[in-house]
């Protein structure tokens, strides 16, 4: 729920359920990330972002891709988790915003 309540408090994000069972957070129609229940998260990147996700440890390898530096995995299971995860889904939030100012 802190997630969902931080995430979901920054001006343009609608969240919401997705289309595969998840609670998916989207800003201008693209996703920014999304919850399955409070155990993980799914996040999308450019390569280099993913990339440099992965390298610091930040995110894993997402499931149904592992090989995909594009997509990336966390799980949920501490406090120090979530503020990751927020983190995340902030930094991609920030790259939506930038991206669609240009």
């Amino acid at each position: 729920q802190i997630i969902t309540d931080e995430v979901a408090s920054w001006p343009g994000v609608e969240a919401g359920p997705g289309e595969r069972g998840e609670f998916a957070f989207k800003v201008r129609g693209r996703e920014i990330g999304h919850l399955h229940g409070d155990r993980a998260a799914h996040f999308g990147f450019p390569a280099d972002v993913g990339t440099k996700q992965r390298e610091e440890g930040r995110v894993g390898p997402h499931p149904v891709a592992p090989e995909s530096v594009k997509m990336g995995a966390r799980r949920i299971d501490t406090a120090a988790n979530v503020r990751d995860v927020i983190a995340i889904m902030r930094m991609n939030y920030d790259r939506v915003v930038v991206a669609n100012k240009t």
